[in-house]
């Protein structure tokens, strides 16, 4: 049995996209916090519409939907360790609302869960951003444990969250697909949410910050992202996101430096 767990806030625009890749699994559970958008609404109509449809007509392995609400204060890990409590057993594979499980992702999945050799899988996730697929800089290689069994692990971390699992893990072949940011006004929104939760979790563990890094970081991170990881091979996409990736150090260090001096 394989459950899939969704975070949602404000999702209406990706929410269906996902779930249309997921009519395989076994069990959805959505924690979503609070959301004000048509996020809720699609997922019902999606559900009562999907699953009336008769098996012959494609509908095969989810049977339902089930809808949780609860407040993220801020914490992405105890958001996904809740909804991880929800799970009764099985394998369980994490997906964000902006992402999109291909079908030979699918494929490997079934055969690998199956196989049992493992208690968890990284996945490589890859962005498109812009309307084209981003092959450098940041994001160009990057995976993630994704697929685990229930109770091998727990998530860890407010924000950039990861999955600690016990005992052995190995990599997927198949990539997910990742579609953030749909323009800059939510790409600058994005940014200025997560830097806000990083720089409180900062001044909570007294984080030392020389006034040197608020500059050059950002700095080196660009050079880094653009230049060394070749980002300028993804065209007017790869600058876009290596600058505002690098104002997303830039921000992150100032809104800590500006708290500390309050």
């Amino acid at each position: 049995m394989i459950t899939v767990i969704i975070l949602t806030k404000n999702e209406e625009n990706n929410i269906v996209r996902c779930l249309e890749s997921l009519v395989w699994c076994d069990r959805i559970i959505i924690v979503d916090d609070y959301s004000e958008d048509k996020t809720i609404e699609r997922i019902k109509k999606y559900e009562s519409t999907y699953l009336r449809l008769p098996a012959q007509v494609g509908r095969q392995g989810i049977r339902n939907i089930e809808i949780l609400k609860r407040k993220l204060s801020g914490d992405f890990a105890t958001q996904r360790n809740f909804a991880l409590s929800k799970v009764k057993n099985g394998w369980v594979l994490f997906i964000d609302a902006d992402e999109e499980v291909s079908g030979a992702l699918t494929t490997e999945i079934k055969e690998k869960i199956n196989i049992d050799s493992c208690n968890g899988w990284f996945i490589r996730r890859v962005d498109n951003f812009m309307g084209r697929r981003l092959y450098f800089g940041e994001t160009g290689n990057i995976s993630f444990i994704r697929l685990g069994k229930k109770d091998v692990g727990r998530w860890h971390g407010r924000v950039h969250e990861t999955w600690q699992i016990k005992g052995k893990t190995g990599k997927l072949e198949n990539t997910l697909t990742h579609y953030p940011h749909p323009g800059i006004s939510e790409f600058l929104a994005d940014i200025n949410f997560f830097t806000d939760i990083v720089a409180q979790y900062w001044k909570e563990q007294g984080r030392v910050l020389p006034a040197w890094e608020i500059v050059f970081f950002p700095l080196g991170k660009f050079l880094k992202n653009y230049f060394f990881k070749l980002g300028f091979l993804d065209g007017n996409a790869g600058f876009i996101m290596a600058a505002m990736m690098s104002f997303h150090s830039f921000l992150v260090r100032s809104k800590y430096w500006l708290s500390k001096q309050s």
